[in-house]
């Protein structure tokens, strides 16, 4: 495999990689010791799944979203261009295609491989029984797809996102997917009907207006109460149920293990069935 010429600026979880700058330095910078503990945290939670999950006869893979990310491809390309020759990659957004395309390997399509080996993404957060929160960078739809595609779907942040109840650390509140025309009434149901009322269309910061996914819908995001959290699936059930919601940034019953990289180095690693494992840096 050739080093690919990154021809777009992508921000790659440490900062923004600029159009004459190969991946390999990307990946250098990545690398080097001048990363903060959250950075640092990250690149560990990623190479610790990949390592576990990503494995020799894994042709279809899917590639998330979000800021560790970009350290999952890293740990992939330093499987080798033998191994990675013949695996196709799917992405859930802008950024992972990018991020796909520019790493040189194959991009592919949800349609055209409905069947995933593993997906390895990342999560705003996720409580004791995996329940995450996901949608902070607006490509809940896409990631869900590519999730319940996979016959291995798993998780990767640094510590801070790793939580008893979910809304404890991430408190920007659940995004959801809208259609455009039916924003408006989405947010009165959800003020009048499901108790959040701060629930609130999330605006962008480089343009006038708000967050426009990659499939041309808004962005609700919606704080509820620790009760209602506690109950994640019951929530999910009943957002959904309001019309004009294309998806909601609640991952339940999906992940079959987590990892959130540890600011002393280590990395805890959660499990489907309930099991909490302590693994030492470098084992």
């Amino acid at each position: 495999m050739q080093q690919s010429s990154l021809h777009t600026f992508v921000d790659n979880g440490i900062g923004y990689v600029d159009s004459c700058t190969s991946w390999s330095r990307a990946v250098s910078n990545a690398s080097a010791s001048s990363i903060d503990a959250v950075d640092a945290a990250k690149r560990l939670a990623a190479y610790t799944a990949v390592d576990r999950h990503v494995q020799p006869g894994d042709k279809i893979i899917g590639i998330g979203s979000g800021s560790t990310v970009p350290y999952v491809v890293e740990r992939i390309l330093q499987q080798g261009d033998e191994r990675n020759r013949d695996r196709v990659f799917l992405p859930t957004g802008f950024q992972s295609q990018q991020l796909i395309t520019l790493a040189g390997l194959r991009l592919g399509d949800i349609t055209q491989y409905p069947e995933i080996d593993v997906t390895i993404d990342g999560a705003d957060e996720a409580d004791t029984d995996l329940n995450c929160i996901k949608g902070g960078g607006a490509c809940q739809l896409r990631e869900k797809v590519l999730a319940e595609a996979a016959r291995t779907f798993i998780v990767v942040a640094d510590y801070r996102k790793n939580s008893t109840v979910l809304g404890t650390n991430y408190t920007s509140g659940v995004p959801i997917e809208v259609s455009p025309f039916a924003s408006t009434s989405v947010l009165r149901s959800l003020r009048t009907k499901l108790d959040s009322p701060n629930a609130t269309l999330r605006m962008a910061r480089a343009k006038a207006g708000p967050v426009v996914t990659d499939n041309s819908n808004f962005i609700i995001d919606a704080p509820f109460t620790e009760v209602a959290l506690r109950k994640p699936r019951e929530l999910l059930a009943s957002i959904k149920l309001l019309t004009g919601v294309v998806e909601v940034g609640l991952f339940c019953g999906v992940v079959k293990a987590a990892y959130f990289g540890n600011q002393d180095g280590s990395v805890t690693a959660k499990f489907e069935n309930g099991e909490v494992v302590h693994i030492e840096e470098g084992k």
